[in-house]
């Protein structure tokens, strides 16, 4: 994909302060804690959200092109983590052309296999990827002073492991990271420990990048801003179906409320810490299983127009 495609999308908004330390730059990008100059590790977070994770796939492939590359701390979850290893890897591209050839299609996200087997058909889509475009792993791999965490959750206990993945495991890892429970089946392991999606323990490690130092942070999110996350599913169906696994039950049902106050901790961060929220605008209609083309590529196509009002917005403070 060629830049000069898409910019004619992008228009710059003049910022808006909301509240005393909130600015809105544009309806999908909220600087918190605007008004300080935060010393400490930069860090890039990526959420999940299955097929909507095109838009994260957006603002990447746009901060690629610009150049907004430079963090010291990158942190994904499901879709969000395979799109920041591509980012990480200089194939800003690669992650919609795999949405679109074959996360879109009824080969690997198949309702009616809920009967039999895996709704997502994770096994097939890695086999496809790693065959036909596989990931640069030299290239991800090759600066040592960054780091990147790939979030999974443990069946055992229900908590999240950041895991730092290497050439070896790491594509495993994100495979790992994406095994959404019921949509996916079979049994994956991590340091002897079945795991599962890392949504589940941890949807925006927002905590846990400040816990580890991070003062200026971008979240991409994959949902509205004004999303918060309802009480989960019946705890009842949840304990048979995962009834060898009772943390992993618990971590169920408590998600909503760990996600409600992470979206909390974005909005008010410590008085040390600049968080920039990223999030789809109000027309974003692409859901976790959506496969429409069409759909998919206009929430892409917003999803890039936003990465360059964000990069436009970098560029202006230096």
């Amino acid at each position: 994909m060629k830049t000069e495609l898409y910019c004619g999308l992008v228009h710059q908004s003049l910022p808006v302060f909301l509240k005393r330390k909130t600015m809105q730059i544009h309806p999908s990008i909220y600087i918190h804690n605007a008004d300080i100059t935060p010393r400490g590790k930069k860090a890039l977070i990526v959420e999940g959200g299955g097929m909507r994770g095109v838009f994260s796939a957006g603002v990447l492939f746009a901060m690629g092109l610009r150049g907004l590359t430079h963090f010291d701390l990158y942190i994904g979850v499901s879709a969000g983590a395979c799109n920041l290893a591509s980012f990480l890897g200089r194939q800003y591209e690669r992650n919609f052309y795999i949405m679109e050839n074959w996360s879109a299609s009824w080969r690997f996200i198949n309702p009616f296999r809920i009967f039999w087997g895996n709704v997502l058909d994770l096994d097939w889509l890695w086999n496809i990827t790693i065959s036909n475009y596989r990931l640069n792993l030299h290239e991800i791999f090759k600066d040592s002073s960054r780091e990147f965490l790939v979030v999974v959750t443990s069946m055992e206990s229900g908590k999240a492991l950041y895991i730092k993945p290497n050439k070896e495991n790491l594509e495993f890892v994100l495979k790992a990271s994406s095994a959404l429970p019921v949509l996916y089946r079979n049994k994956l392991f991590i340091e002897g420990q079945r795991v599962a999606d890392g949504g589940v323990g941890d949807s925006i490690p927002v905590r846990e990048a400040y816990k580890r130092g991070a003062r200026d942070i971008v979240v991409i999110r994959s949902q509205a801003k004004e999303y918060r996350k309802d009480k989960s599913e019946s705890s009842t169906l949840l304990k048979l179906l995962f009834r060898s696994y009772p943390e992993f039950v618990k971590a169920l049902v408590q998600r909503p409320v760990n996600y409600n106050k992470a979206i909390e901790f974005i909005e008010n961060p410590p008085d040390d810490t600049r968080i920039t929220e990223i999030c789809p605008p109000a027309w974003f209609k692409t859901k976790r299983t959506t496969t429409s083309k069409q759909q998919l590529l206009k929430d892409y196509y917003s999803g890039i127009q936003t990465g360059f009002l964000l990069c436009n917005y970098y560029k202006s403070l230096q």
